[in-house]
């Protein structure tokens, strides 16, 4: 599925063909939470990086997140994650690990959204008190991360596009 997105002040546009376009995922941890807003959901989306297109690259800023583990060296997580330099907006994550892969933000995307059948929950161990989780028949917690990957989830969910 082709995909359009920018960022909000209109600096930076991008377009990426996704095989995952539809946004399963909220993330609570704290790195989500700190660059994405509130319920994080950045790495729902799936995208071959190959195919991104981006017009407004100057105005690109790169963060690599610092992985704070309880009884372990701070250390700096190799994902970017690039967001607009004049307006802050998160637009997406890549990572040399799955260089094959990138993962736009929804938020970022511009192009309606197909709703998910199903929205998981992730890393609720680091979710705030006052966040919402909703609960019941459609909802997925994952105390961490969940058992499925994006891709066996979209597979699952008969979602993938080829």
């Amino acid at each position: 599925m082709h995909l359009e997105g920018s960022c909000h002040c209109g600096a930076v546009r991008f377009s990426v063909e996704a095989h995952s376009p539809v946004p399963f995922m909220h993330c609570h941890c704290s790195i989500c939470r700190k660059t994405a807003g509130s319920g994080g959901y950045a790495i729902n989306l799936g995208a071959a990086a190959a195919s991104l297109k981006v017009r407004g690259a100057r105005h690109l800023g790169t963060y690599h997140a610092l992985i704070r583990e309880p009884g372990r060296r701070a250390r700096r997580s190799p994902a970017e994650r690039r967001f607009c330099k004049d307006c802050g907006s998160a637009l997406w994550l890549w990572d040399p690990r799955w260089p094959e892969l990138i993962h736009p933000h929804a938020s970022a995307i511009d192009t309606p959204l197909p709703k998910p059948p199903e929205v998981v929950a992730a890393a609720l161990e680091f979710a705030p008190a006052w966040v919402d989780v909703p609960r019941g028949k459609g909802h997925v917690h994952a105390r961490r991360w969940p058992d499925e990957s994006l891709e066996d989830w979209h597979r699952r969910h008969r979602l993938w596009s080829p």
